[in-house]
């Protein structure tokens, strides 16, 4: 099993960063970090939902495909049986008779075709047994796996409630393999996703050789050039299922199992679909000792919109399909050997058991929440929107996934939106004052030609000085695009910083916030907003440890960082101090000389020279002392 891919994964190629994928995954499986240029599913935390694959318009999101593995079981010499599931009613309406659909599963090389339904019917007895023995204790039912992969991931403390019942596949496939022998292949059609994991759970994948999802399968009608009007009918093998035929639908294995559904006597709690699933899974946690009913939840509404099918609507012309099916096939079945088969097979044990898996993130400290909202403008509660346009809850929820590291601040939409209106009116600034400035910088055009080389001299002898110093050093402006950049600091942030630099020398002008992580970048902008200095923080990066100190030089709009590698050799501080101060004085009266020309520039060159030199000075004395 550690060699089989993900059931989910996002293909980078086809992703345009929508986000819609992390909006809807209902725990948190998708993260979306800084240094990354899309999202990615985190397999251990997944619950097979596919709701991911469901809301990915580029179809960027792919499922773990099965059809190569079902076209090299089919050439088998064994004998192979298909395992329908009964919600082919809402996927195969384009075919006029289920028959005919068996005969074209036959065509494949099938040699066998059984219907899962029996496999309900089975299950639904043991149901209304167990739940009839429960003597108060209740329980939820686990023919989903993606409700089993919910409970025992992030509510293992629920997995004593989960029905020890196998799913209706699992049942069918064992009744299977002791009509045919141990030999006999067996390949599960349904909508399901999920299935292709629940199947590597038994007999190390041997009981269910192989899943297909009813789109693989279509495929494979298409390529082996199947069509209904090309086959005879032909009738599903032998036992056929009762009620079961209604299991599509959420409550159908209640009424498979004979249980009372009315809302006065039943017991039975029944909920489908993302948001009721996940409300009752909390309130069962929190309040079954009022409620005092068992759970029977589908995380999709019901098999007939599972995530493996061609289309994802029309829920009620579907389940009217699945109605009428049931119909037809309950008018043509035989009652009395179904029931004499019910009663062989209800011998077999068709007991399971369940694994916690805690996947829970431990929630971050109230600091880090708090910090988050300030930086996405939610500082106060009135300024908490909650309008769910990120995918969470609630601002607060959002803030607490940023800062665990599985989302960006980029998602939030006012966030984005204030942004970009901050940048517009930037923009219009900036034009307002170039029109201002246009008649001055026409006159002083030939003034600035005089001086551009004297300009040129003193920025390369600043680029050299920097350049000189052992540590990483990096000067940014109040957007954190980066103003300069030492060699040092290309080396320190990695393989990245290095591939941009080929293109844009020094890193000028580059997004700092896409070559660092959050909790740096941030650190930034903390001193750009408050005017207050970092100093010596250690930080994690990738594999090493980050000495950072970071000073404003100019208030709100520059600050410049020094950045030492705590895993390198340590750099003597006072002969970095000693080599810049000679710098400073051989070359402060020609700064001053050319100081009309570049304004604030010399004063700002000193200023953040004499930071370094404090900076350098503080951690000599403190080298001293230690």
């Amino acid at each position: 099993m550690n060699n089989i891919r993900p059931i989910l994964q996002i293909n980078d190629s086809k992703c345009r960063n929508s986000y819609s994928c992390v909006r809807v995954c209902p725990v948190n499986a998708i993260e979306v970090r800084p240094q990354k240029a899309h999202p990615a599913i985190i397999p251990s935390r997944c619950i097979g939902c596919g709701l991911c694959y469901v809301s990915c318009t580029p179809r960027a999101i792919e499922f773990r495909n099965s059809k190569e593995e079902v076209k090299a079981l089919l050439k088998s010499q064994q004998k192979k049986a298909a395992l329908i599931e009964p919600s082919i009613a809402s996927e195969f309406d384009d075919i006029t008779d289920y028959r005919k659909f068996v005969a074209m599963i036959r065509a494949l090389g099938f040699d066998f075709v059984h219907e899962v339904s029996f496999g309900v019917d089975l299950i639904a007895a043991n149901y209304a047994e167990l739940f009839s023995k429960a003597e108060g204790k209740y329980y939820i039912t686990a023919n989903c796996p993606s409700i089993v992969k919910l409970i025992e991931k992030f509510h293992p403390e629920m997995v004593p409630n989960l029905a020890p019942l196998v799913s209706p596949m699992i049942a069918t496939a064992m009744i299977v393999k002791e009509m045919y022998g141990e030999d006999v292949i067996t390949v599960q059609i349904g909508p399901c996703i999920d299935a292709k994991d629940e199947a590597l759970k038994y007999r190390n994948g041997t009981l269910v050789d192989s899943v297909l999802t009813f789109i693989e399968l279509r495929q494979l009608f298409d390529e082996f050039r199947i069509q209904e009007r090309l086959v005879k009918m032909s009738e599903f093998d032998p036992p056929c299922g009762h009620w079961g035929a209604l299991y599509p639908v959420p409550a159908g294995i209640i009424q498979a199992g004979g249980i009372k559904r009315d809302m006065v006597s039943s017991r039975v709690i029944t909920a489908s679909g993302k948001e009721d699933v996940l409300e009752a899974v909390y309130d069962f946690d929190k309040s079954i000792d009022t409620i005092l009913h068992h759970f029977n939840l589908f995380f999709c509404h019901g098999c007939l919109l599972g995530p493996g099918m061609e289309h994802h609507n029309e829920k009620f012309r579907r389940r009217s399909l699945v109605s009428r099916y049931a119909e037809k096939r309950i008018g043509a079945l035989d009652k009395a050997l179904w029931q004499k088969n019910m009663d062989k097979w209800l011998k077999l044990d068709f007991s399971r058991t369940f694994t916690p898996d805690d996947q829970r993130i431990p929630e971050p400290p109230e600091e880090a929440v708090n910090e988050v909202l300030k930086i996405i403008g939610k500082q106060n509660p009135e300024e908490e929107l909650n309008c769910g346009a990120c995918g969470y809850l609630s601002c607060r929820d959002f803030a607490a996934t940023v800062a665990k590291g599985l989302a960006v601040p980029e998602m939030c939409h006012t966030f984005n939106l204030r942004n970009k209106q901050e940048y517009i009116e930037t923009l219009r600034q900036t034009n307002r004052k170039l029109a201002e400035t246009k008649k001055a910088l026409k006159e002083s055009e030939e003034i600035a030609l005089r001086e551009k080389d004297i300009a040129q001299s003193t920025s390369d002898m600043m680029h050299n000085m920097l350049e000189k110093l052992p540590s990483a050093v990096v000067i940014v402006d109040h957007n954190l695009k980066i103003l300069h950049s030492n060699q040092s600091f290309i080396n320190t942030i990695g393989e990245d910083a290095k591939a941009i630099s080929e293109v844009i020398p020094g890193l000028t002008g580059a997004d700092i916030r896409t070559l660092i992580p959050f909790n740096v970048y941030n650190m930034f902008s903390f001193v750009l907003k408050e005017d207050e200095p970092v100093v010596s923080k250690d930080v994690h990066f990738e594999e090493r440890m980050l000495n950072i100190s970071i000073f404003p030089i100019k208030k709100n709009k520059i600050c410049g960082a020094v950045i030492r590698d705590l895993y390198s050799p340590e750099v003597q501080g006072e002969e970095v101090t000693n080599r810049v101060s000679e710098v400073i004085e051989k070359n402060l009266e020609m700064v001053q000389k050319i100081g009309f020309l570049l304004g604030e520039g010399a004063s700002e060159t000193e200023q953040m020279l004499n930071s370094i030199i404090e900076s350098y000075k503080k951690r000599g004395s403190l080298n001293k002392k230690d």
